[in-house]
């Protein structure tokens, strides 16, 4: 979310405000609710933990407001009237977000250093390019991105032209990424990086890539 640092945090605000009222949630986690309808039998109301924000009866009022008699439902952590709302709407988003305060070129240092610790937060210069490789290493690092290179047999490394997956993803996704009729004529791949115990391993086709991992792949 791009912001002007000469502006009062109303945009912020308004924009969060929008954003909300579609459903689209910003850096929260979806609340940890269990919550089933059934067919009959009720409404079924359970907590692990004490509750402070919400209890049987707000959960049934809202409940019933939906048209929903019969569910069993599980708080499993301290959530507020809200919350319950959205596990029971069941169409929000939680997404991550990155505040960036763009023009602090034009504000002084102690207001730099007020937004800059807010969380999830980024002060830039566009027009100084001030702070701009450092706000590409957070979205990299948020986006939870990696870097994969492929190697041919004979040939050295591709590094012009690698493959940016996301963090978790195996040589099957590789090889998705490279071509869709990949994935059914591999046989086995050779991979150099740390998702290894030595360079070159031979790996099979769930094996899972790290960050700036080398791969070559041998077909059938």
């Amino acid at each position: 979310m791009m912001l002007d640092a000469t502006k009062p945090n109303v945009h912020r605000d308004l924009l969060e405000y929008e954003l909300e009222s579609v459903g689209l949630r910003l850096n929260k986690r979806k609340p940890n609710i269990y919550f089933k309808v059934k067919k009959g039998g009720g409404v079924s109301f359970n907590a692990t933990c004490p509750l402070t924000r919400c209890n049987e009866k707000m959960v049934q009022t809202i409940l019933h407001s939906f048209k929903i008699f019969n569910a069993e439902v599980l708080f499993r952590e301290d959530c507020t009237e809200d919350e319950f709302i959205d596990v029971v709407s069941g169409n929000r988003i939680y997404l991550p977000c990155i505040y960036v305060y763009n023009k602090i070129d034009q504000i002084s240092i102690e207001e730099v250093d007020r937004l800059a610790r807010q969380p999830f937060s980024v002060v830039v210069s566009c027009n100084m390019h001030l702070n701009l490789d450092y706000l590409l290493e957070v979205l990299w690092e948020h986006l939870q991105l990696i870097r994969v290179y492929t190697k041919k047999p004979g040939a050295p490394p591709d590094f012009d032209d690698g493959l940016i997956l996301r963090r978790g993803v195996s040589v099957e996704h590789v090889c998705h990424a490279i071509h869709r009729t990949l994935a059914p004529q591999f046989k086995y791949g050779l991979v150099w990086g740390t998702s290894t115990k030595y360079s070159p391993q031979r790996v099979g086709i769930s094996h899972v890539m790290a960050d700036e991992d080398v791969i070559q792949i041998v077909k059938k």
